[in-house]
């Protein structure tokens, strides 16, 4: 093994070794740094809310147009319409408006992050390499099989080099089963499932990915 790599174990779809793959130290292997992991899984969940709470300020409230009573003279407090926000109905003061609350950390606190996520995975032994994965048929029941063999049952995130559409239809209705490819691998995702699959092309790609400007 060079100096700097970690020589991952590749096995078939029935977990039988068939080789290694020599994979940069520091992708994989590095320290699993918890606070880039909590800042990446809250800058996804912040991305993805919806952020379309509202409220109507004394602007937007209907009515309210006439002044409910004169000015001087009556007894009453001064007021100039039955929808001012002291009164029951009336608009509301500093309410939630629709926003996005969507906030990106740099590129490269992002990939530090992944990396730890993928170094967390490895060191759990939860990371599996597959040479190759493919099913016979797009079923369900395929699919199921296939996870059998590679002891994921209790749920995987399975991570391809490129789309595939017989493995993605068989896996969309299993639960606690999630299929990327290689480009849309994240935090969030990686940490979220109890096992990460991935085909060797894939981590080749991710390992290329998180190894520019390191």
């Amino acid at each position: 093994m060079e100096q700097g790599t970690v020589a991952v174990p590749v096995v078939s779809q029935t977990l039988e070794k068939v080789g290694e793959l020599e994979v940069p130290a520091g992708v994989i292997a590095g320290p699993v740094r918890e606070h880039l992991l909590h800042a990446a899984v809250r800058s996804q969940l912040a991305s993805r809310r919806a952020g379309t709470a509202a409220t109507k300020t004394k602007g937007f409230v209907s009515g309210g147009g006439k002044k409910p009573w004169r000015q001087k003279g009556t007894g009453r407090a001064r007021a100039g319409s039955i929808r001012s926000p002291l009164w029951a109905g009336g608009g509301t003061i500093f309410g939630p408006q629709p926003r996005d609350y969507a906030y990106r950390l740099p590129r490269s606190a992002r990939r530090a992050a992944l990396r730890a996520a993928l170094a967390s995975r490895h060191a759990s032994g939860t990371l599996i390499v597959v040479d190759a994965l493919a099913l016979p048929e797009p079923k369900t029941k395929r699919m199921v099989e296939c996870l059998r063999g590679l002891g994921v049952a209790d749920g995987a995130l399975i991570v391809l080099a490129e789309h595939d559409d017989a493995i993605e239809r068989a896996a969309r209705n299993i639960p606690r089963v999630k299929v990327l490819v290689a480009g849309g691998l994240n935090v969030y995702d990686v940490l979220g499932h109890a096992h990460l699959v991935m085909t060797r092309a894939a981590l080749e790609q991710i390992a290329a990915r998180l190894t520019e400007d390191a």
